[in-house]
């Protein structure tokens, strides 16, 4: 049984939670607010070089097995994280990319693995919304239930590795590396989403999300991860109640 003081937090969560939108960056305008607030996000934390563009993208912006997302809080553009997908017919993603020897062969056994990245925050309102981590990273638990994950993955500085392995269970696979376009080396973490997955809605009960959350979004036209929305589970996951997520 949660503890008062679990439940208490939760129940912050839930009201930020409330007061959150998740908007998918699709015009132009959108993508650069959300490049603008990565190069200042990671400016502050002293993770990148000044540019003279003061924008920070990158080619995994653009492919069709990522979706970047502005964190709304009462309207106001608070933090941004991308999702990308790797399978065995398409593994572009940064994660994959940067501990090929570590995920690659997981994708050969025909795995998904679902790559959250780029988490950044406005640096002038972190002390406003203490709960905005927790918000902006699940939604790589969102995209996990929709592409029905076997592997979710964090590449994190060295600092951090505390906070994914506590919310997210997930335990390190290397010593930090390198990482493109940053001047401070990631670590890879990971978990089996399956196995740790009830644990963490036990305890983080605002992770869980309905299948028209998760479609409206991360579904595309022709998505080929897409699942079967004629099945029976999707019939039994729109009966289902499910708590506000």
């Amino acid at each position: 049984m949660a503890s008062a003081d679990q439940a208490t937090e939760a129940s912050k969560r839930s009201d930020i939670l409330d007061r959150v939108d998740y908007r998918l960056a699709e015009t132009e305008a959108e993508k650069e607010a959300i490049y603008s607030l990565r190069y200042r996000a990671y400016l502050h934390e002293g993770a990148i070089e000044p540019r003279a563009d003061r924008r920070l993208a990158d080619r995994f912006d653009d492919l069709p097995n990522s979706w970047t997302f502005g964190i709304f809080v009462d309207g106001e553009l608070a933090s941004s994280l991308r999702v990308s997908v790797a399978t065995p017919d398409n593994p572009e993603t940064p994660a994959v990319d940067a501990f090929g020897d570590l995920l690659r062969p997981e994708l050969d056994k025909g795995k998904i693995i679902v790559d959250p990245n780029r988490f950044v925050a406005d640096p002038n309102n972190r002390t406003k919304f203490p709960e905005l981590p927790y918000m902006t990273v699940r939604l790589g638990y969102v995209a996990c239930g929709y592409f029905k994950a076997d592997i979710g993955t964090a590449t994190v500085r060295a600092e951090h590795r505390a906070f994914y392995r506590k919310v997210f269970l997930q335990t390190p696979m290397c010593e930090p590396r390198p990482y493109p376009t940053l001047t401070k080396p990631l670590c890879l973490m990971a978990a089996d989403y399956a196995s740790v997955r009830e644990r963490i809605f036990m305890r983080y009960p605002h992770f869980r999300s309905s299948l028209f959350e998760q479609r409206a979004l991360f579904e595309r036209k022709s998505e080929p991860l897409a699942p079967d929305l004629h099945s029976s589970e999707f019939h039994i996951a729109q009966a289902a109640v499910l708590p506000r997520s």
